[in-house]
């Protein structure tokens, strides 16, 4: 008999419809309530996901349903206040990124989480994508010889406009950081699942349209411990010639001794070997839910981990270093200076 795991949710917003049809095909999990204060709104995402339950407050939702895990889909000032509350009730919990608004607050609720004995996975479903899967098989298995560098390009085309993010996410505009906290944050992930832990960072950031707070345009350079460099090359402003820049997010370009592999804006893959003609890489991927499944792999992740005892990929502790990261890069853009890791 399948193990089922009793499951609840709180947030109702924009990328939340994403975890929600995800749960609905991990036959090991039952989510049987939401919470969210616009219980119209709620109670029209439980209808379309067949959810029993809805709740107004979260706290009350816990202690009745008792659940085996929350999955927290809500803004980032709200996560060390859920994550207690669901710590303090013995609620494991697979929490969305950014994980906090500091990483002082990131590093409480990590802290708050082990002492109380709870699981905590970040929602990080960047590395989960299937083009980032596959690229890790390959350099695992030496396809391209010893990795020299990583250059992804990202151009999203939905921040130029006067009311850029308004139909989408209109709190993207008064955020006080954008690229790199709501965005960036992701490839900092993936860089490090990819080519290990980061040495030093280099970064100029700035501001393109200027009806938004944040920062919308960066440049940033990385070194890692394995003697790899990296490029991080992106702004939400300029257009990308994608049909679909939501598909992959941009461009992937990995060099290494054998060769090169590069990653296409519709999820095509090809290697390059010194001395021969690009060829394609063939594996699956396929254009479901959001960017290539990946939301759906990330917590079929979460859901095998639960219940093997298996660590998470992307647990609070490991995730605290790609705050370090993200701090350090606007630590270095602000003073215009190389910072170390160390």
């Amino acid at each position: 008999m399948t193990k089922v795991l009793k499951g609840v949710c709180v947030g109702a917003g924009y990328f939340a419809q994403f975890h929600y049809e995800a749960w609905q095909r991990i036959p090991e999990v039952e989510i049987v309530a939401l919470a969210d204060t616009d219980t119209s709104v709620a109670k029209a995402v439980a209808t379309k996901f067949g959810i029993h339950n809805v709740y107004p407050e979260f706290a009350e939702m816990l202690r009745i349903e008792r659940p085996d895990f929350v999955d927290i889909i809500t803004p980032p000032a709200t996560h060390l206040t859920f994550c207690k509350i669901a710590a303090d009730l013995g609620v494991n919990i697979i929490v969305q990124k950014p994980l906090a608004p500091t990483y002082q607050e990131a590093e409480e609720l990590v802290n708050y989480c082990e002492a109380k004995g709870v699981r905590l996975m970040v929602h990080e479903n960047f590395r989960f994508q299937p083009w980032h899967r596959e690229i890790k098989k390959l350099l695992d298995d030496q396809s391209i010889g010893e990795l020299f560098s990583l250059n992804f390009r990202m151009r999203m085309g939905d921040g130029w406009q006067p009311d850029a993010y308004l139909a989408r996410q209109p709190y993207f505009r008064t955020m006080p950081r954008l690229l790199i906290y709501e965005t960036g944050i992701h490839f900092i992930d993936t860089f490090r699942f990819l080519a290990g832990e980061v040495e030093t960072v280099y970064a100029r950031l700035r501001k393109l349209n200027k009806d938004i707070e944040g920062e919308d345009d960066g440049m940033v350079f990385f070194t890692f411990e394995s003697g790899a460099s990296g490029v991080y090359d992106a702004n939400r402003y300029n257009e990308s010639k994608s049909v679909n820049a939501r598909y992959t997010f941009g461009e992937f370009l990995l060099e290494g001794s054998g060769g090169s592999i590069r990653l296409y804006n519709d999820g095509g893959l090809t290697l390059q070997l010194l001395g021969e003609s690009e060829k394609s890489h063939n594996y699956v991927h396929q254009n479901h839910n959001f960017a290539g499944d990946c939301v759906f792999t990330t917590q079929t992740h979460f859901t095998g981990c639960m219940l093997s005892g298996l660590e998470f990929e992307t647990s609070g502790r490991e995730y605290l270093k790609n705050i370090i990261v993200q701090e350090a890069i606007y630590e270095s853009s602000s003073n215009q200076k190389v910072i170390h890791m160390a």
